[in-house]
Parts: C-alpha cells; sequence; structure tokens
C-alpha cells in the first residue's frame, strides 16, 4: 500500500514475487530514510500512535494556554485531518496577533487542506500584503495556485505554476499544471508537461528524487492514456 500512495510502483513485482527479501529491502531503501528525516522520533510515533501529538499538545495547552501552544495543537490536529478543530484554534490566535504573518499562513494552509479555497486565497494575499514578508516556500506556492484552479480563476492559476516551476522546477507543479492544460484540451501542452517531470528530475540531488518521483510515476500514467 506505501508503495501504490507514493508512487513506488516500480517496486510492486519485487514485493509481491520476493516477498522476504523484496520486504526487507523496500524498507532499507525506501521507509527507513523517510522515518529517519526530520524529527525521526516523532515520524516512528506518529506511525505507531496517530494521535499521540494532540493528546500531547491538548495537555500542554491546558497547562499553559499559551498562543504559542495553541498553534502546536492546530498543527497536531492538521496532521489527523481535523481542520475545524485546527482553524478555530488558529484563528482564535490570530484574533489575539492580527498581524501575525506566521499564523495567517498556517491559516491560509489549513483553509486550503480543508477545501476552502477562498479563504485560503485571501489568507495568502494577506500574508503577501504584509510589509517585508512573502510566500517563500514551493508548496505554499503550490497551494495558492491549486486553490486560484479549485475557485474557477484558470488563468491566474496559470500563471502561478509557471512562476513555481520557473523558480523552483517543481515537479508536483509541472503535474498539476498539466492537468489544468488537460482540463482546458490544450493536449500537446499537458503532454509537454507531463514529458517534462521525467526530463527534470535529474536536475535534483538523489536524496529529493525519492521523494519526488511520485510525481514522475502519476505524469506517466497521464500520457499512457492521452
Amino acid at each position: 500500500m506505501h508503495a501504490l500512495k507514493s508512487g513506488r510502483r516500480e517496486w510492486l513485482y519485487f514485493i509481491v514475487f520476493i516477498p522476504a527479501l523484496g520486504v526487507a529491502v523496500y524498507l532499507i531503501r525506501e521507509l527507513l530514510p523517510e522515518l529517519m528525516s526530520g524529527d525521526w522520533k516523532e515520524n516512528i510515533l506518529r506511525a505507531i500512535w496517530p494521535n499521540g501529538r494532540i493528546h500531547e499538545w491538548e495537555k500542554k495547552v491546558r497547562i499553559s494556554d499559551t498562543v504559542t501552544n495553541k498553534l502546536q495543537l492546530a498543527e497536531a490536529y492538521a496532521q489527523q485531518k481535523q481542520y475545524d478543530k485546527a482553524i478555530a484554534l488558529a484563528e482564535e490566535c490570530a484574533n489575539a496577533f492580527t498581524k501575525d504573518a506566521g499564523i495567517r499562513l498556517l491559516l491560509a494552509r489549513l483553509y486550503f487542506q480543508s477545501g476552502n479555497y477562498a479563504e485560503s486565497i485571501a489568507y495568502f494575499d494577506k500574508v503577501n500584503a504584509a510589509k517585508g514578508v512573502r510566500m517563500s516556500k514551493a508548496e505554499d506556492e503550490l497551494m495558492y495556485a491549486q486553490a486560484l484552479e479549485g475557485i474557477g480563476e484558470a488563468a491566474r492559476a496559470e500563471e502561478a505554476y509557471q512562476k513555481i516551476i520557473q523558480v523552483h522546477h517543481s515537479l508536483e507543479a509541472m503535474y498539476y499544471y498539466g492537468l489544468l492544460l488537460k482540463k482546458q484540451n490544450r493536449i500537446p501542452e499537458a503532454k509537454a508537461q507531463f514529458e517534462r517531470t521525467r526530463q527534470e528530475i535529474d536536475l535534483h540531488p538523489r536524496y529529493i528524487r525519492r521523494t519526488i518521483r511520485k510525481w514522475v510515476w502519476l505524469s506517466r500514467k497521464e500520457l499512457a492514456g492521452m
């Protein structure tokens, strides 16, 4: 299931037909690097006890009702897709600190994840309007582009996708831009974007390729059906 969902389709035959060895190699080559990246203790805890972080930060909020603790709890709720609770907490913090760009950015992400694209765009725009503060991460810019597409602003979404691709060489942006072009029946342009994912994955460091090749696989799948 992990191989399927993460686009590592090339591992399936190895896992199915040589189960013991296939699973062992897959664990070492693919799963362990993910678990050990960043805060590996938290990654392992999340895999074993999904709601553990929520319980931890709910307890901390009861002990000390600070904005920092509430924001951590909001992010814990979001990790478990409890977006209503996450947004309610973040909005409470935003009301207390009306000019905090970090809280606004968190709300933009939470509203996007909950499917409320109009509110997400509104908060992203507030972040970009603040003096000296703008979106800098590719994932935030991609959320903004997808939110624009979600409310029917196809032209603005296209411009946003093109900017992400030019600046960040994001394979994920190429894939979603290809889908937008496909929806508009601009098939040759869509094919070019899907092909581009295969060409540009080599521009990324080897340790990054493991996490982004999903977009190459999905692009190939789109090309096969066109």
